[in-house]
């Protein structure tokens, strides 16, 4: 039996508390997962200052370098899980076995990863805005004439982390290369990825004092965001609600990404197909950066149907197929919930499920023993609920508007691509507070810039800006 201890600032520790987490089809234990409780974490975290001070006789070259070595190992090479080794074809049949997501898909989130080891410079130039590095190093110096000075706001990194999609956690990556501790709490179904980046660090000659891993309850993940200065937590507003108003934690909820097309550019809206179909459809729909919505100013009903003839075509396949498309639900009884608040958003007038035509059958599918939910493509009015929902799957509404009205309309939107090369347009969308990241032109809502910050600067939640001044030694 597979087994995944925690990590106590990297070593690692067996508990007498073990999940037993099933594989999604056959729902049999496939691997036991070592639980933390609450007062172990509490305790570990009142000495938050060793695993800080591990990363001093680091600089951060050091610390870019170690990334992208990394990369590598997280990629090619088999790396310690719990008393075994998992390489890497294992790490993907591991990750689909407890989530469902196809291999190919595991594959490539495996690949955006590496990406962001691999790229960390970039990423941090991104972040710091190009900061010269001794400046990290020393926490002040000399930038374009001008002194600066900044300070950490924590000890460590918390996160609370999800199940969604392993790419997801590129975002904490960069603590590590700034210096700061890592306190991971992982999705229960996705322990793999975290444990296996946190060994390829370590491989990499990172300290392993840098990194704890805890898998826990509510209550554990709760004394992670209470006890370490900075977190970030990823969930739906259910789970993110209670901390919403807390400066410490960076929320990561639902993305309500968003496909717009221009009215100078709609009458060709056939061109482009391809980009709304990835933003709704890559990485299973699963991401936060997936499109939930498409608006145009006309055509609506057209761009509607030939979406869903396209996604029509997406049908349930095994894991190992290399053109699946879609992963099942875990959890049944999600797919249940889902599917039944759409029919129920389908009998308010204003809204038809065009897919409806297009698939062979219904929209909830059992298939191999795993339910799965079909590709829904909804035209729908504005202020319509389903205008305004996100789902685990390749879902979107699709919304005829003024594009007069669209700055006012949005609501807060994680990606917003915006097809069109009006400059008066343009301008609205780029004052509009509700856009937290801005496409303009044929992009789709998930092409990642390394450095460019995504939901919200880690650097700016890790670390503050002091003044600071220091004399000139006169010599006598």
């Amino acid at each position: 039996m597979l087994h995944i201890p925690i990590l106590r600032r990297g070593e690692p520790y067996r508990s007498l508390d073990v999940a037993r987490v099933p594989h999604h089809r056959t729902r049999e234990t496939f691997v036991e997962v070592s639980q933390a409780n609450a007062g172990l974490i509490r305790r570990d975290l009142s000495r938050q200052e060793i695993a800080r001070a591990s990363f001093s006789k680091f600089t951060t070259r050091d610390l870019v370098d170690i990334c992208s070595r990394a990369g590598e190992h997280f990629t090619n090479d088999s790396l310690p899980l719990g008393d075994t080794l998992q390489s890497a074809e294992d790490y993907v049949a591991h990750v689909s076995a407890t989530t469902g997501m196809p291999y190919v898909l595991a594959r490539r989130n495996m690949t955006k990863i590496k990406s962001m080891l691999s790229n960390m410079e970039s990423v941090l130039n991104g972040l710091t805005r190009n900061i010269d590095w001794d400046i990290l190093d020393r926490g002040f110096g000399l930038h374009e004439g001008n002194t600066l000075s900044f300070f950490p706001r924590t000890q460590s990194l918390g996160a609370v982390l999800p199940n969604n999609s392993p790419g997801v956690h590129s975002l904490w990556i960069p603590s590590f290369a700034l210096r700061i501790p890592l306190v991971l709490k992982p999705g229960s179904a996705e322990p793999w990825t975290p444990y296996r980046i946190i060994q390829a660090l370590i491989k990499a000659g990172a300290p392993r004092e840098a990194f704890s891993f805890y898998p826990a309850d509510h209550a554990g993940a709760g004394e992670i965001l209470r006890n370490c200065g900075r977190s970030l937590l990823f969930g739906d507003s259910s789970t993110t609600g209670a901390w919403a108003n807390d400066p410490r934690v960076e929320i990561h909820g639902p993305g309500y990404s968003k496909v717009i097309i221009g009215e100078d550019c709609v009458d060709e809206w056939e061109k482009y197909l391809d980009v709304i179909i990835a933003s709704i459809a890559d990485n299973g729909g699963r991401s936060c950066v997936n499109a939930s919505a498409v608006w145009a100013p006309k055509y609506a009903d057209e761009i509607a149907e030939a979406l869903a003839e396209r996604l029509g075509r997406i049908v349930p396949r095994a894991a190992d197929d290399e053109d699946a498309k879609i992963a099942p639900f875990v959890d049944p009884n999600v797919a249940k919930r889902i599917n039944a608040i759409i029919d129920s958003g389908l009998n308010e007038p204003g809204a038809r499920d065009v897919t409806a035509a297009h698939r062979d059958g219904e929209r909830l599918a059992v298939w191999n023993s795993c339910s799965y939910l079909l590709p829904t493509i909804i035209r729908c009015e504005a202020d319509h609920p389903l205008a305004a929902k996100e789902f685990l799957f390749p879902f979107a509404g699709v919304v005829q508007v003024n594009q007069a009205d669209i700055p006012e309309l949005l609501a807060s939107s994680l990606v917003v691509t915006a097809i069109t090369n009006d400059p008066a347009f343009i301008q609205k969308l780029v004052s509009s507070p509700q856009i937290d990241r801005l496409n303009i032109g044929a992009m789709p809502t998930n092409q990642v810039s390394w450095n460019q910050p995504h939901e919200g600067n880690l650097f700016d939640h890790l670390y503050g800006r002091r003044a600071f001044q220091q004399a000139v030694a006169v010599s006598v």
